[in-house]
């Protein structure tokens, strides 16, 4: 069978590309200029620039045209862990205090002189002890929640295995659920496993466009919106009580579900009442204890409708059977014992600390930073592309996530997001002042 003709060019450009003919970087003639240049229609030439772009070679960008992509930066979802041990981890988010190794090697001792220790061996029930339910529903009256029904709350294995478990409960194949332009890399990645269709909600610099989400609704059936309304990742964004309440009728006059994540809710303080303390009935609430904690736990919850506790029991069931005790002992431990709420404290004066590093080096780049947030994000200048900056910076041994792990819009922005987490301050703030000078080494380029 012949190949057909938009293949054949196809073909010819991608080989071009990846002997390196075509650099990384190179603009490409614009649809009209290659459709008259090689004598083809100009529905054909952009299905040969599309065909590109889907196999990852170029980029369609807005306003400025189609580039080469840098093909030795394999497109990621933003969860792949690509940090060597070599390198300046500016990709991922895991905050620690000095003081946790000792903490935990405390709590283990206690927890193996308790009489309880041999129930740590057996199954336990899905959605979690009751007595750690009851604790943790205490804990999140720290979150702006005036009181919450411990039989409404499920423990999970992290605030991922959470979005899973709701994604999974209350969600078929081919459901649409609506999220901000800018959004969780997790939850992309689980959407695009599932089989569920993410359409983006445009982004302000107050939080997401209500107005086009009302439109959306009006051309879609959407099902369910993924939102960050308590410091948003990427942008940093903390949606007033006005924008909440909002949203809130918007779901309820359209009858989707809410899916609120608060992973870092505890960095903003005061902070406006979650939405699942404003609409618990169509708000399924998320969150871990990996920040405000340890990654390393893997503990989670689950705040939900009662009416859905069974549903995401059964998914818990067949996924984990049960959050590991010994985790949910140690955390249900630093609850009671005050030392999670001491750890949170730390941390929120740590990432002020550390966002006054990123406001002294960046005083003169454009950022989008929250006060008292572990990352930022940075538009990148009109002539600086991402794959460059990203290409650059890993020659130098320091990482940072592409804008397209987060973008959930057929046009990806030219921007990167920078994690200030987990290196010392004097070893983030050189790092930090090296990607200043690679974007700035490249506008002058």
């Amino acid at each position: 069978m012949a190949t057909p003709r938009y293949k054949q060019y196809v073909d010819t450009l991608a080989a071009r590309i990846r002997n390196g003919e075509l650099a990384a970087g190179t603009q490409l003639p614009t649809h009209r200029a290659f459709a008259a240049q090689e004598g083809l229609s100009l529905v054909t030439a952009s299905r040969v620039y599309q065909e590109l772009i889907n196999q990852g070679l170029v980029s369609g960008e807005t306003g400025r045209g189609t580039f080469v992509r840098d093909i030795s930066l394999l497109p990621v979802t933003g969860i792949e862990c690509d940090v060597t041990p070599a390198m300046y981890d500016l990709n991922f988010i895991y905050p620690e205090v000095t003081e946790q190794t000792a903490l935990l090697r405390h709590t283990l001792r206690r927890l193996s002189m308790s009489g309880d220790l041999e129930s740590l061996l057996h199954y336990l029930p899905h959605a979690g002890r009751h007595q750690e339910r009851v604790v943790v529903a205490d804990h999140l009256k720290l979150r702006g929640f005036s009181a919450v029904d411990p039989d409404t709350v499920v423990m999970v294995s992290g605030a991922q295995h959470g979005l899973a478990s709701i994604v999974l409960s209350m969600f078929s194949p081919g459901d649409v659920i609506a999220a901000d332009a800018l959004t969780y890399p997790g939850f992309k990645a689980l959407a695009q496993t599932c089989h569920i269709e993410l359409v983006p909600v445009p982004v302000t610099p107050e939080g997401p466009d209500l107005a086009a989400l009302a439109q959306l609704c009006r051309q879609r059936k959407i099902r369910g919106y993924f939102t960050m309304p308590t410091l948003h990742n990427p942008l940093g964004w903390v949606m007033d009580l006005t924008s909440r309440r909002k949203l809130i009728n918007l779901a309820r006059e359209n009858r989707f579900f809410l899916i609120e994540d608060g992973s870092y809710a505890f960095l903003q303080k005061p902070a406006p009442a979650p939405l699942a303390e404003l609409a618990p009935d169509i708000t399924f609430y998320v969150t871990g204890f990996s920040k405000n904690i340890a990654t390393g736990l893997r503990v989670g919850l689950i705040v939900a409708p009662p009416e859905y506790i069974a549903e995401l029991e059964k998914i818990i069931r067949i996924t984990t059977w049960n959050t590991p005790a010994l985790m949910t002992g140690i955390v249900r431990e630093w609850l009671e014992q005050g030392e999670a709420e001491k750890l949170e404290q730390k941390k929120r004066r740590d990432a002020k600390a550390r966002q006054k590093i990123v406001s002294r080096i960046f005083a003169d780049l454009p950022h989008i930073a929250h006060p008292a947030g572990y990352f930022l994000w940075i538009p990148l200048p009109e002539n600086v592309r991402c794959d460059a900056v990203i290409s650059r910076l890993r020659a130098a041994n320091i990482a940072v996530s592409p804008a397209e792990s987060y973008a959930v819009t057929r046009d990806i922005p030219q921007a990167i997001r920078v994690a200030v987490s987990t290196l010392p301050y004097d070893d983030l703030e050189s790092a930090l002042m090296t990607v200043r000078d690679t974007i700035t080494y490249l506008m002058d380029l």
